[in-house]
């Protein structure tokens, strides 16, 4: 049995293309985790799909990132998988780890998803020490600075707030 898994990142982004292809690669049940970062572990969908197969099932996703971007992961879910006698396959990747050349396929895809990731970070690092450097205050913006908090009227003891709000 074929069973598909789709992902992305944030809610406003859309499941339809993965879903098709699943449905295109005749997946007979489809799990989605909307709004869950390929980075992080806990993906309440996955879990319940990778729950459900069985032996001679293949877990089928439209990407390999959308399995997961860090490489450990990928190759400890996809060992556990081969482990219970279940088979990977990204379409667009075209992986299918039931092959050697497929098993080959998803090692290197995987390293080089964990490469681009980190490529990602260096440059997000870069780019916000470049902004500090330059002096920009990173961040929200402070509720209150101290001047505005030092220039705002106090209320006497026995004022009314009414006449606080005027000044």
């Amino acid at each position: 049995m074929l069973i598909g898994y789709a992902r992305v990142s944030t809610d406003d982004q859309s499941l339809d293309l993965q879903i098709d292809a699943l449905k295109q690669a005749k997946c007979t049940k489809i799990f989605c985790d909307p709004g869950y970062s390929g980075a992080l572990e806990y993906r309440p969908a996955l879990d319940e799909a990778i729950r459900w197969l069985k032996t001679g099932d293949t877990l089928v996703t439209w990407r390999l990132d959308r399995l997961g971007r860090s490489l450990s992961h990928l190759i400890s879910l996809v060992a556990d998988l081969e482990g219970r006698g279940v088979a990977f396959r990204s379409i667009s990747d075209a992986i299918d780890t039931s092959t050697a050349g497929g098993r080959l396929q998803f090692h290197l895809l995987g390293a080089l998803a964990e490469f681009e990731r980190s490529l990602i970070s260096e440059r997000t690092k870069a780019g916000l020490a470049a902004a500090r450097a330059r002096g920009t205050r990173l961040g929200r913006p402070a509720k209150l600075v101290r001047r505005d908090c030092d220039a705002a009227p106090t209320k006497p003891a026995k004022s009314p707030l009414a006449n606080v709000a005027q000044a």
